[in-house]
């Protein structure tokens, strides 16, 4: 007669379908940094984007399908680092600032760890932060950065020789800026599965096309941008609050007298 089996033990795996696509963005990020080995930045830095993609893919499936696990989220990490945080660095080391010296390479090591740190801070923070909000720039938008700027140099046939100063300042900034306590927008609470006005359809086509025309230029530029609201949003929020405690002194003093 066998015995029962445990069923804990039944259930020891993983699920197939979200890491399937969590591998992909590791391989795609690998492959990055092979690209920019053998001086294909353009392959390099669009790899990454791809990785960006199925990066975004993979928890979206593991929420539908019911498939999320300690374990996914663990892996989902470490190929965040690669594809987001080695990756990037080296691509733009072996681009613009190979030639620079130590300077070089520690800008491109703090970019990497500047992800590791962000990445750890993610981790620890998951259940209590709020969804709306991420604190510091997110990996991946700060890997479209700094590979948005390679893809859209090489696209126009700029070298990345004359690009170093630009380089440099992109991969320190992000890199702050991932580590960074400024906030921004996560747009998780985005209902996609409610009924939107025609117009809505009408622009994601136009996003399409507008990305389409020019993806190398386009990709850069938004993501640019992004990088930048959470500064501008910060300033903007400090002035409202001046504002409204110096309305509160003002109210004070004029109820006092």
């Amino acid at each position: 007669m066998q015995a029962q089996q445990d069923p804990k033990k039944l259930r020891r795996g993983i699920y197939l379908l979200p890491n399937l696509f969590t591998t992909a963005a590791l391989f795609a990020g690998f492959y990055a940094i092979v690209a920019a080995m053998a001086d294909r930045f353009e392959a390099a830095a669009v790899a990454i984007f791809v990785a960006m993609v199925l990066d975004g893919i993979d928890g979206r499936i593991a929420r539908l399908t019911n498939t999320q696990s300690a374990f996914g989220a663990e892996y989902d990490s470490l190929s965040d680092m690669v594809s987001f945080g080695i990756g990037p660095a080296l691509v733009v080391y072996q681009w613009a600032l190979v030639d620079t010296g130590k300077l070089g390479w520690l800008a491109a090591f703090f970019y990497a760890a500047a992800t590791a740190l962000r990445l750890a801070r993610f981790n620890t923070q998951v259940e209590t932060a709020d969804k709306s909000y991420f604190q510091g720039l997110p990996c991946p938008l700060a890997a479209a950065v700094v590979a948005g700027l390679v893809w859209f140099s090489t696209d126009y046939g700029i070298s990345g020789a004359p690009m170093m100063p630009a380089a440099f300042a992109v991969t320190i900034i992000t890199g702050a800026l991932m580590v960074s306590n400024i906030r921004y927008h996560s747009f998780k609470k985005l209902d996609l599965k409610g009924r939107v006005p025609f117009i809505s359809i009408l622009v994601v086509v136009l996003i399409f096309v507008l990305v389409s025309s020019d993806p190398a230029l386009v990709l850069f530029a938004l993501s640019a941008l992004y990088a930048l609201s959470g500064p501008v949003l910060t300033l903007v929020s400090i002035r409202r609050r001046r504002a409204a405690r110096r309305a509160g002194a003002a109210d004070e003093s004029v109820h006092s007298k």
